[in-house]
């Protein structure tokens, strides 16, 4: 089947890991089927008013445009002309793939009334979620219908689907679809630290992420006299902040900043690490917790949003969100149990469930659903 993945995020020149879990479904629905990503990028150093580019990323045709932005009018009707000349560049699919609303679900549902496309949907966005902002009677009109006349609506976690439930976004087939993880890339290193080598992995917004919470927890297990390393990666608009933020808690070089991370380099980090610690207000899935798992690693995690249907007593602790004081015991108590989780086990529940091949095959069956349909 020809499926176009309409993307709402997805990594681009300025950003290379915006979007990376829509990019790995794209290229777990590529082993079944021929794929075609459009992603639409305002960019105000455009030298003119629509830059595309297109090539093939690991299996996955990929086409992005950049539009100049100029006034909230004008860049509005850019980006649908870009998502128009893109899709004619690709030529008309069986079947589209819509991952993030709105704006691309409106291109869906435009193709569904005027081709007879079918289309899908998964919600990856967090804004659905209680303290975030999923607001507007327009948008929420449009939403609704965008919704309504997909053929399945999937979210990465059962949390979101029921958020989105809540606003009213009803459809009577809505289906989690696990995030995707590299199991060949994320896999356990044999390893040995004199002391426990704990790891946080975030995009270093503090807002979400609460790597404040976690530095101040940190300060208490050493005011405590827990040994720990504490290896922090990532990079973000709070970097600085943060890294400020453990010289005044005087953590010294009980915490390491490295920065951004990719590949190789990243697992090698994780993989060495005794535990993984997740300290976010709210999060919508959490694929670094499903990535340490891979790397036989064992978690502690704030019970937010989807991260109950991941962490539970086989795996890891759940601790309140915005309790420093909790946060440090589960991290004490981890010190000392870390060692108790069986890796080749923690590894298992993830290559069953989150690979590529796994998920892969889960879309494709929802794709021929649709198609029949």
């Amino acid at each position: 089947m020809r499926v176009v993945f309409l993307a709402r995020w997805y990594p681009h020149k300025y950003d290379p890991m915006f979007g990376l879990f829509v990019q790995r479904h794209a290229e777990a629905a590529a082993l079944y089927n021929d794929v075609s990503v459009i992603y639409v990028h305002p960019d105000p150093n455009a030298s003119q008013a629509f830059e595309l580019e297109r090539r093939e990323e690991k299996g996955v045709d990929v086409v992005r445009v950049y539009y100049k932005k100029t006034n909230k009018l004008s860049s509005a009707l850019r980006y649908f002309k870009s998502c128009r000349k893109a899709l004619a560049l690709v030529g008309q699919p069986d079947l589209i793939h819509v991952h993030v609303l709105t704006r691309m679900g409106w291109v869906a549902w435009w193709q569904q009334k005027r081709h007879g496309i079918p289309y899908l949907i998964t919600e990856h966005w967090s804004r659905y979620l209680p303290g975030n902002d999923f607001s507007g009677f327009l948008r929420k009109r449009v939403t609704q219908r965008v919704v309504r006349d997909a053929f399945l609506v999937s979210t990465v976690t059962d949390c979101l689907a029921k958020a989105m439930r809540n606003h009213g976004l009803n459809h009577s087939n809505y289906q989690v679809l696990p995030n995707v993880v590299d199991v060949k890339l994320f896999k356990p290193i044999p390893h040995h630290n004199a002391i426990p080598k704990i790891v946080h992995i975030s995009c270093f917004e503090d807002k979400s992420k609460n790597i404040s919470g976690l530095l101040q927890s940190l300060k208490l297990l050493k005011e405590k006299g827990i040994a720990y390393q504490a290896v922090l990666i990532g990079e973000g608009m709070d970097y600085e902040a943060m890294r400020k933020l453990s010289e005044a808690l005087d953590l010294g070089d009980r915490v390491r900043f490295t920065g951004l991370l990719e590949g190789q380099a990243l697992v090698d980090e994780l993989a060495t690490g005794d535990f993984f610690v997740l300290s976010s207000h709210y999060e919508t899935a959490g694929v670094v917790l499903v990535e340490a798992l891979a790397c036989g690693i064992p978690l502690v995690a704030t019970q937010v949003g989807g991260v109950p249907e991941i962490v539970n007593g086989s795996n890891g602790l759940l601790v309140p969100p915005g309790d420093a004081q909790a946060l440090a015991e589960a991290m004490e108590r981890c010190c000392h149990t870390c060692h108790q989780y069986d890796p080749q086990t923690l590894r298992d529940s993830v290559v069953e469930r989150y690979s590529y091949e796994r998920v892969g095959q889960l879309l494709d069956r929802w794709y021929r659903e649709a198609l029949k349909k």
